[in-house]
């Protein structure tokens, strides 16, 4: 549990650590190289050593110090996996191209993840399946085997994210080419590319959102590489800036480039943003919020990730401010701990919510988080509500961020964690 005492102003510097949805797949990815892995910048996080510990059930060695990861797989072996750590996470699914390139044949437990609705494996499945793999799926596990088809093919991602990371994994090694259309670009998504194009793979991107994969015979079997920055991370302590500093924040590793909407948002709402250059913001205190209208979609739109946290700005707007969430059905949900904290939100469907007036949240009350993301959200929400509030189910809050009590103790907030 994290007890919170709220209303103290904030100040000195952030620097943003290193990207959860990066490192998780960038480790799936280093399973095709034979030998030696060595990642700088790897966050200490719930999602890495769960992951971690999951690979080495398959003889995949590791060391992870000073947030410097070396991972051997030269001794990838077939394995049980221990079904209640392999459901923690939802990065499990991202084993499955490395390993059948390696092992030819695999077993894993259902995916498990955050309870942000319905995030299907099927089009994992069904894409590897074109591929020429076989498979068999029931509610607890996933079987997969076969050998890669050798000709050109066009596969549509739809722009979901992870799998268009497996879609680029799976294809390196396979020969001939694949187009994958309609992928997904986000910064993570891109890393793994950049990963994969140092270990000598041919993958070109073109402006409409389309992957093309040359086969190459084969990958370096030796590879150092840096994960990078979290551009979450960095919106979340905009938002922390505009509404609990002293005067302002100044957040490094920024990731400026991957924020321009929310960005743009942000100064539609009147909070001032300085750019300091070399990938660094100030971030100023913001006393008249204006509402705003929000819609979550693929990048370099809105990032549904910060939709919860940008929620919790909105209760500090004047009128009503409006919000479409598109990507997933139940991320809203988070909304009933802002009314536990007399907070004024209204769900019109799903999809869709309502923030009314400006709301000064209060009262000492427990609240939980729904997922990562909100869980963000409602450390916001704890940082600028008066009086005590306690959170549980604090494993989400360990899951993506590392060190945030002490980050944010160094930044002047009334935080610690008990049992």
């Amino acid at each position: 549990m994290f007890i919170i005492n709220g209303w103290n102003k904030l100040e000195w510097n952030v620097k943003i650590w290193w990207s959860k949805n990066a490192v998780l797949p960038l480790i799936a990815a280093a399973l095709l190289i034979k030998w030696k892995v060595t990642m700088k910048n790897v966050p200490k996080i719930g999602d890495v050593l769960t992951f971690l510990d999951v690979l080495s059930w398959i003889g995949v060695k590791n060391t992870f110090e000073n947030n410097i990861l070396a991972l051997d797989s030269t001794h990838l072996k077939e394995a049980n996996f221990d079904l209640e750590k392999i459901k923690k996470i939802r990065a499990s699914i991202l084993m499955l191209p490395p390993l059948l390139s390696r092992l030819w044949a695999v077993e894993i437990p259902t995916p498990g993840g955050c309870k942000i609705g319905k995030r299907s494996v099927d089009s994992h499945l069904k894409w590897l399946h074109a591929i020429w793999y076989e498979y068999e799926e029931t509610d607890e596990q996933i079987s997969i085997k076969g050998d890669l088809k050798a000709w050109d093919i066009t596969i549509n991602a739809w722009f979901w994210v992870t799998p268009t990371e497996n879609l680029i994994v799976a294809n390196v090694l396979r020969e001939w080419t694949t187009q994958i259309k309609s992928a997904a670009i986000e910064p993570h998504v891109m890393n793994v590319i950049d990963f994969l194009k140092k270990a000598w793979a041919d993958i070109q991107i073109k402006y409409n959102h389309t992957i093309i994969i040359k086969w190459v015979k084969e990958l370096k079997t030796e590879l150092e590489f840096e994960v990078v920055s979290d551009y979450l991370q960095s919106g979340a302590y905009m938002i922390i800036a505009a509404l609990c500093s002293k005067e302002y924040l100044t957040i490094e590793n920024a990731r400026t480039e991957d924020l321009y909407i929310f960005m743009e948002k942000m100064k539609e709402a009147w909070v001032e943003i300085e750019d300091l250059w070399n990938d660094k913001v100030k971030v100023y205190r913001a006393e008249n919020l204006k509402p705003v209208s929000i819609q979550t979609n693929i990048f370099p739109w809105f990032p549904t990730d910060l939709q919860s946290p940008f929620a919790v700005l909105l209760t500090q707007a004047e009128w009503v401010s409006k919000i479409h969430e598109i990507m997933f059905e139940s991320r809203l949900n988070f909304l009933v701990e802002l009314e536990k904290m007399w907070g004024h939100p209204a769900l019109v469907n799903p999809h869709q919510a309502l923030i009314f007036w400006k709301t000064y949240l209060k009262w000492g009350q427990t609240v939980t988080s729904w997922d990562l993301r909100a869980w963000a959200a409602m450390v916001i929400a704890w940082l600028i509500a008066k009086w005590e509030t306690k959170v549980t189910n604090i494993d989400y809050i360990k899951r993506g961020y590392e060190s945030i009590v002490s980050v944010l103790q160094g930044l002047g907030a009334d935080i610690e964690e008990i049992d």
